[in-house]
């Protein structure tokens, strides 16, 4: 059995963590058995999340999570497809993974107080009191600097959110009446795109990013498709 490990499930998604989100997803996709753990960053290998432990290998970050996983248990999901669909499906993945990922960071970490404190009681809520405030500090001064070290933190928020619009519309375009991101049948791009994508739509989080994605019905579809498919529990929850 995988051993999973996540943040505690909140806000009626599988995860507010879009990585933890994309890798359940895919263990759901490829039908591993698995069970999951909340836990903190601080704990991972890599000091951030998600992780497995499947027998002796402890590995972080998604992409080498669902990378060992296609190796150790076989790619049923992707085997069909073409070096030239495995192209585009990485180039979309990696517009969300280290794009959009960061502009919906800024929205959950530095925008608003009111975002800031909707993500620090998601997150924090669980810690002892006493250590609370303080980690949650330091953390969100950890996630600001990285946002100026990925050079999103440089703009203007109105300049981020303009990226932000490109991103969708990129999103969209590229899913356009298809009902999974390379045609007919869900891939392992699905995983991050959804995971990705419900963190934008889905989320208690506001800001103009959201509000303009939820403006394009094939992504609203999309995750709605993807979550009625790969997670009828929270559906029903």
């Amino acid at each position: 059995m995988i051993r999973f490990y996540q943040l505690k499930r909140t806000w009626g998604l599988p995860n507010l963590c879009h990585s933890c989100c994309k890798t359940e997803t895919y263990l759901r996709m490829a039908e591993l058995p698995y069970e999951v753990n909340a836990t903190l960053p601080p704990m991972a290998p890599k000091g951030k999340l998600p992780y497995i432990v499947d027998g002796s290998a402890r590995m972080g970050d998604s992409r080498f999570i669902v990378r060992y996983l296609k190796k150790t248990y076989g790619d049923h999901l992707d085997q069909q497809l073409s070096t030239a669909q495995i192209g585009a499906g990485r180039a979309m993945q990696r517009l969300l993974e280290e794009h959009l990922y960061w502009v919906t960071m800024f929205t959950r970490w530095e925008w608003t107080r009111e975002n800031w404190e909707t993500n620090k009681t998601a997150i924090f809520s669980g810690i002892p009191v006493l250590i609370r405030d303080v980690a949650a500090y330091h953390t969100r001064r950890g996630i600001r600097k990285q946002l100026w070290g990925h050079g999103t933190r440089r703009h203007k928020p109105e300049e981020i959110f303009e990226l932000g619009f490109e991103d969708i519309d990129a999103a969209s375009n590229f899913l356009e009446n298809k009902p999974y991101l390379l045609g007919e049948t869900p891939t392992s791009f699905d995983a991050t795109g959804y995971g990705f994508l419900v963190n934008t739509l889905a989320c208690p989080i506001e800001s103009p990013v959201k509000d303009y994605a939820l403006t394009k019905k094939n992504l609203v579809d999309y995750v709605n498709r993807m979550q009625t498919r790969y997670y009828p529990d929270l559906v029903a929850a």
